[in-house]
């Protein structure tokens, strides 16, 4: 094999790249619209045709349709269901929906309001309390949802809550807890149960292409491929990564950071569990269909708007992206409130921090430099801002596809990284 055509399907965007595998260099290129309104295949299939055309290789990820809808069902808010919303996020997932406890009537309804396409279900720590895992399993189960579940909860009655669901025709997959114990987070194997169910169950079920094939060439849903790309640059610089991903709809926040440099400086380890490599997703901050939570947002935040809808649109869309990439670093760092006077939890002591990525258009457009210096001088948003940190823009997309190769390719991968 001496070539492959790496291929993100975006929701507005399918991206492809050719790669050398021998020298990881990105031969050619493409960007076309996603053809979702007709078939996705057909813009994956012109973006292929322009970086000359399917290799030995084929590696795709894709957002389209929305990407990968997941929802949590976990025992405590603080604890259980904490540890499955972060492993959820790493697993590339937008966690739409989590709950905590046993599951009612009320607690089921909004579960199907928040329309997800996987549930995660957790709870217990290994050997301990099983009787809320069961319940919900047992809730789920004769719900009518229909939907994939994996259950990554206590593994000494994981089987009992598999068989409940199984039982009633429920796809199944029983996977390793993500909690065997406090403080104790192993988010690798739901991680992997969460990306096969998507290959498996979800990519299908959004009907983006007649027939198999498209289904066929997916490996991973895009921010697990770019997750995946951040930790590999993380491991390949022996320092802290942090990326920003501002898009039309959503900001995406990804950080890799050093255990040590993190338990030396950082707050102390949560009940839930410290994950290393962490990604955030803001649904309510974007430039385009998300313009309008931006501006919200900011008015929370107190953060002004330099333009107005008078200005030019790239001034405008930089300005937005540059409010949504700061409000997304302070959510990303300074963790969550669960709830009114509830403690926050998840946050991320960034300032070890030594490389800063910039990507979405805007940025790759112009707008990277404001964007990430708006970031690096935010000293009022209850975090701290990397110090001494270089910053560069992933102009051609190059963590995607280094997250697709980095099983396969670990040699091509790494040369691509050296390259932003």
């Amino acid at each position: 094999m001496t070539a492959a055509v790496c291929v993100d399907v975006g929701s507005t965007y399918t991206k492809a790249a050719r790669i050398d595998l021998a020298s990881g260099e990105m031969t050619a290129r493409a960007e076309v619209p996603t053809t979702s309104a007709t078939d996705v295949l057909a813009g994956l299939d012109e973006a292929v045709a322009q970086v000359g055309g399917f290799a030995d290789g084929v590696y795709v990820c894709s957002s389209a349709g929305g990407g990968l809808r997941l929802a949590v069902v976990g025992y405590e808010s603080l604890v259980t269901a904490e540890a499955g919303h972060r492993v959820g996020l790493s697993a590339g997932a937008q966690v739409v929906h989590v709950a905590a406890g046993p599951l009612d009537g009320t607690a089921v309804a909004a579960l199907r309001a928040a329309r997800p396409d996987v549930i995660l279900l957790v709870g217990g720590t290994d050997g301990g309390d099983a009787a809320v895992l069961l319940h919900n399993a047992r809730r789920l189960a004769t719900s009518r949802l229909r939907l994939p579940v994996v259950v990554a909860g206590n593994s000494f009655f994981s089987s009992d809550a598999a068989t409940l669901l199984a039982d009633r025709g429920i796809p199944v997959t029983v996977t390793a807890n993500v909690l065997p114990k406090i403080g104790e987070l192993d988010p690798g194997p739901a991680r992997a149960a969460i990306r096969d169910v998507f290959l498996r169950h979800v990519i299908g079920g959004k009907r983006l292409s007649k027939g198999r094939r498209f289904a066929s060439l997916v490996r991973a849903a895009t921010p697990d491929a770019v997750l995946a790309g951040v930790e590999l640059l993380a491991d390949l610089t022996g320092a802290g990564v942090l990326v920003v991903d501002v898009g039309g709809a959503t900001t995406d926040v990804y950080s890799a950071l050093l255990p040590d440099a993190e338990a030396e400086n950082g707050p102390q380890r949560d009940v839930a569990g410290t994950l290393w490599r962490s990604r955030t997703v803001e649904g309510d901050l974007g430039v385009a269909v998300g313009a309008g939570g931006t501006v919200a947002a900011a008015t929370v935040e107190k953060l002004a708007l330099s333009t107005t809808e008078n200005h030019p649109s790239a001034e405008r869309d930089r300005d937005l992206a540059a409010v949504a990439a700061v409000i997304a670093l302070r959510r990303h760092a300074r963790g969550h409130s669960p709830g009114p006077g509830r403690p926050r939890t998840g946050g991320r002591d960034l300032r070890d921090v030594r490389l800063v990525v910039g990507s979405g258009g805007v940025l790759r457009h112009g707008g990277g430099a404001y964007v990430l210096n708006a970031v690096l001088a935010d000293t009022a948003g209850g975090w701290a801002a990397p110090a001494t940190a270089r910053t560069v823009i992933d102009e051609r997309y190059v963590l995607a596809a280094a997250g697709l190769l980095a099983i396969d390719h670990r040699h091509a991968a790494t040369a691509l990284l050296n390259t932003l």
